[in-house]
């Protein structure tokens, strides 16, 4: 295929990427002949994906709405993707509006449309940068800049653990992140369920086997083990359409259809 202008030489665009993948869920068009080709044979083995993708990025919206409410002003967005579709910065400003935003993400394609997005926007950076790897990350000039004493940060890993695998260790991670957040922080996680239909979890993860980032679906009591030393705000662990919804009616008959766990945890 033909390589835009804005993607980095060297990058294969014939191997599907998560982030990209997770673009053509939402509906977007930053995504390429191999990501669409992945996603569409991932619908037809799971036919609620773009539901529950949908339903992950209105928990992004809902979790930044109310820690903005808070008075969060500054915001790490991990594994941020391409920042389209309700992104961060623009949920934080229409409650604060000198909101900081600081996007990371280890797809070189995503980083590079990112930075054509948010170009001009002196209060948003991109970095590239892998979470598995926590003190590379933090030591970026852009991360420890927005870590620095004095204000507490909104840490965000929505839809990024998953990605993680076990021998990676992503609760050493979320420590080691943690570690590095200002008193009173917070932070919010969207982890993929094993609980909410184990009947699609092992198909689903042999698809992403496919990709640069495999994916491991978690049981309850290890994503709800991520917010060890963080206070969780009610209702605590639930599904997507069960955290804070705008309408009890959102909720629906089967919210673990829905198979993200979610969570928001507040530091002392």
């Amino acid at each position: 295929m033909r390589r835009p202008s804005w993607v980095p030489e060297g990058m294969d665009l014939d191997r599907p990427a998560a982030a990209r993948v997770y673009d053509y869920y939402l509906g977007g068009s930053h995504n390429f002949a191999a990501d669409r080709e992945m996603a569409r044979k991932a619908i037809e083995m799971w036919p609620d994906l773009p539901l529950i993708m949908r339903a992950n990025r209105a928990f992004l919206r809902r979790a930044v709405t109310y820690l903005a409410e808070q008075g969060f002003t500054r915001f790490l967005d991990i594994g941020s993707g391409i920042p389209t579709f309700g992104a961060v910065h623009e949920v934080a400003r229409a409650i604060q509006p000198d909101s900081r935003v600081v996007y990371v993400d280890n797809d070189p394609v995503a980083v590079a449309h990112s930075r054509l997005l948010l170009e001009g926007d002196k209060l948003s950076t991109v970095v590239e940068a892998d979470l598995t790897d926590p003190a590379d990350l933090l030591a970026r000039p852009e991360v420890a800049d927005l870590l620095a004493p004095g204000e507490p940060v909104a840490l965000l890993l929505i839809a990024v653990l998953h990605f993680v695998t076990d021998e990676q260790e992503p609760e050493r991670i979320v420590r080691t992140l943690r570690d590095a957040l200002p008193a009173g922080s917070a932070m919010a996680v969207c982890h993929a369920s094993l609980e909410g239909r184990p009947d699609q979890a092992e198909t689903h993860q042999a698809l992403y086997d496919r990709t640069a980032t495999p994916m491991t679906m978690r049981s309850e009591e290890r994503i709800s083990g991520l917010f060890d030393g963080f206070r969780l705000v009610e209702p605590g662990v639930v599904y997507l359409p069960q955290w804070r919804p705008d309408e009890p009616a959102e909720v629906g008959e089967n919210p673990e259809r829905m198979v993200g766990l979610v969570g928001v945890g507040l530091l002392p």
